[in-house]
């Protein structure tokens, strides 16, 4: 029923890299049942992935995926990816924006399918359904990610609406949280996509398409169109990460004493007004820009300037993309005293291709672990990290890339895998084996984080909920219920495919007006089951995999430092992590998605 008449969201683009082969098919019955975006990936992931499948061997499966809103209304701008993450060995999802959206949905396709692995270094180039791939083996062991985009820009001649997907080191290192980048300021993140394209040689990704998208009535769609975009530019639902960006959070967590802090040694920062989006805005701000079909522009780009050593009077300007999560991770988890430090080591993280969150987490482990002497200059081959010290933090950054002894080589696969072998796991900030996100506001937000079907950073809003009932104390039922309401409604988001940030504009009415514009009938219930269906279908690929909500470990750091909310209560998460399992198992068999088991 979400297909639109004539779509060509229907094409999918299946890549075979170890025969270097390629074919679209058809594949209405999927959009037609799963809408698009995350729902006709986890679809297609399901068919694709083998159970039990290598996260860096061949036979992993990378799915990329766009929405039936994607370049028709405004910030439906997002990708979405999904793979089998070598970070955790369970489902990876990743979002980006960028050009990819427009540039795959004009290409005349709703996903890509990308299986094998080459035997040399490629990269590969789509352009509407026909595939080249390019001898990649020259920008192999390339030390920057930019030069590397830059390259295949001035290589490539497809004409069109383009994107440039590439992995930097990292990715070809198979550091498990390696990212892909995409028009050097937008990523897939979290998880390690990066690694996947690693471990399959491929290097970058161009996809390339043109014309335009057909709607069913013009006159509705102009209306609704109009609406959704003057509520973007004209209320303050958008508005702070227009101007502000999402830096706007440093200042309101800090006050909240939510802002976590030197490996989370405590919540709030003696400089948090250095890295906060008003003091950024000030000083450093040199321009914003937006993805494809986005009138908010919340990419932020700081101009760093460095004096050549030689040259007196001649500086290099450099332009770095800040958010709130890379001033968290590289900012005040590291006792940051400058600014210049931040973002050099931000640029340096950006270069390699490496997820920003995950590398700030595992340097502010390193730190506390080297102060406490669990680690000591042996391991860390002379280097000596300590709190705001980003020479040394980027030397360690550049140490995780090369992996030169056994430390860096395990520091390479996460702060959870570190710890378990050289100690101090019980400070190391992990959930289920990825990097804690930067908000310490609650109980709801570790729960999410330990919970959530992308088992990522904003799953459920768990962070949202605990700033919005600061004061009181909900019931654990209600807890579970509440997330799992905003969970699920998130699938629909992400299967539109629509930015997050977006998620006050696009509520479950104005979706339901926006499909009748594109000659399809629904309703908000039957938004809501489809929600609840993705939801499952999902837990039940991540069960297939191995997860168990019987065996979810929170980090002890978080018990030791109060919140908003005071001290968490490593009794109440787990009753809540059961009432969630509870719920969630009994659906799963109601749905016949899983064997029955023991409900204990």
């Amino acid at each position: 029923m979400w297909l639109p008449k004539n779509d060509p969201i229907r094409n999918v683009l299946y890549i075979d890299l170890t025969k270097k082969k390629y074919w679209v098919e058809n594949r209405s019955d999927i959009f037609e049942e799963y809408m698009g975006g995350v729902g006709a990936a986890i679809k297609l992931l399901e068919e694709e992935l083998p159970k039990g499948a290598d996260p860096l061997g061949p036979e992993n499966t990378i799915v990329l995926a766009v929405g039936p809103f994607t370049g028709i209304y405004p910030i439906a701008s997002k990708t979405v990816a999904l793979f089998k993450s070598p970070h955790t060995g369970n489902l990876g999802e990743s979002h980006a924006g960028g050009r990819s959206a427009i540039a795959i949905r004009l290409a005349g396709l709703g996903a890509i399918v990308i299986k094998g692995a080459s035997d040399t270094p490629i990269w590969v180039s789509i352009y509407r359904h026909r595939v080249y791939f390019r001898d990649a083996r020259a920008l192999w062991g390339m030390r920057s990610s930019f030069t590397v985009g830059r390259i295949i820009r001035e290589n490539e001649r497809m004409p069109g609406f383009r994107t440039i997907m590439r992995i930097g080191k990292a990715g070809e290192k198979l550091v498990t949280y390696a990212c892909v980048i995409t028009e050097t300021y937008r990523h897939f993140g979290r998880l390690g996509l990066g690694a996947v394209f690693g471990s399959k040689k491929l290097k970058g990704l161009v996809i390339a398409g043109r014309g335009s998208i057909p709607v069913a009535n013009k006159r509705e769609y102009r209306e609704i169109y109009e609406k959704i975009y003057r509520t973007m530019v004209e209320s303050p639902l958008m508005k702070k990460y227009h101007d502000l960006g999402t830096p706007a959070n440093v200042l309101v967590l800090d006050k909240l004493r939510a802002l976590p802090t030197k490996n989370l040694q405590q919540t709030c920062f003696e400089n948090a007004k250095l890295l906060s989006g008003e003091y950024l805005a000030e000083k450093y701000l040199a321009r914003r820009t937006a993805c494809s079909h986005c009138p908010v522009a919340c990419i932020h780009l700081a101009a760093l300037r460095e004096p050549y050593p030689d040259e007196p009077y001649f500086y290099k300007t450099t332009f770095v993309n800040y958010d709130y999560e890379p001033i968290y991770a590289l900012g005040t988890m590291l006792g940051a005293t400058t600014v210049d430090g931040f973002l050099k080591l931000l640029d340096t993280v950006e270069e390699l291709g490496l997820d920003v969150m995950s590398t700030g987490v595992i340097l502010a482990w390193l730190t506390e672990a080297y102060q406490r002497k669990v680690i000591g200059e042996k391991e860390l081959m002379g280097v000596k990290p300590n709190w705001g010290n980003y020479e040394e933090y980027i030397k360690v950054v550049e140490l995780i890339v090369e992996q030169p002894n056994d430390f860096y080589r395990a520091l390479a696969k996460g702060v959870e895998y570190a710890s378990s072998i050289y100690g101090g796991k019980e400070f190391a900030l992990s959930f289920g084996g990825n990097e804690m996100p930067g908000y310490h506001t609650g109980p709801a937000a570790p729960l999410s984080y330990a919970i959530g079907s992308r088992h990522s950073h904003l799953d459920a809003g768990g962070y949202s909920l605990d700033e919005k009932t600061v004061g009181k104390e909900l019931p654990p039922e209600e807890i579970v219920s509440r997330l799992i309401k905003e969970e699920r409604w998130r699938q629909i988001l992400s299967s539109l495919v629509v930015c997050f940030f977006a998620r006050g504009v696009y509520r479950p009415e104005v979706v339901v007006n926006a499909f009748k514009a594109l000659g399809i009938e629904c309703s908000e219930e039957d938004l809501e089951g489809l929600g609840r269906k993705i939801h499952l279908l999902k837990y039940s690929l991540k069960i297939r995999e191995g997860f168990n909500l019987d065996k979810i470990v929170f980090p002890r750091r978080i018990f030791e430092v109060p919140t908003p909310h005071g001290y968490l209560s490593e009794d109440n998460l787990k009753l809540m992590v059961n009432i969630f399992k509870n719920k969630i198992y009994s659906e799963l068999q109601e749905e016949g998605l899983l064997e029955p088991i023991s409900q204990n």
